[in-house]
């Protein structure tokens, strides 16, 4: 019961390391890369402020959205979730993640103005 808690990350980081694809490994870089994209924007808005609020709500909105996006790709295209996801194959999750990006990035470009 005495083990702390860099041993424990450590043996996630290792385990994480081992048994994750690297499919789902790139799309989790992606995940985080799209996480610390909204933690800046919502960072800026507070110390900078808000003055174009269209930009700032559609830029963060983008980046929610994403991210969602973005698990839902990983929870189809993990091998653990096949039996959840039967009809789907990996190609057809990618192609369903590249359509949703697209609506969401015109609807964003719309929302700037």
């Amino acid at each position: 019961m005495g083990t702390s808690a860099f041993e424990v990350i450590s043996a996630f980081y290792k385990d994480y390391k081992t048994n994750t694809p690297q499919k789902i490994k790139i799309i989790d870089a992606y995940l985080l890369y799209i996480l610390l994209t909204g933690i800046n924007q919502f960072l800026y808005c507070c110390l900078v402020g808000t003055f174009p609020f269209n930009s700032f709500l559609s830029g963060f909105i983008s980046s929610v959205a994403s991210f969602v996006l973005g698990v839902c790709l990983r929870l189809q295209v993990n091998p653990q979730n096949t039996s959840q996801f039967c009809g789907i194959t990996p190609e057809r999750a990618f192609a369903d993640f590249i359509f949703a990006h697209i609506v969401l990035h015109l609807v964003v470009m719309n929302f700037i103005g």
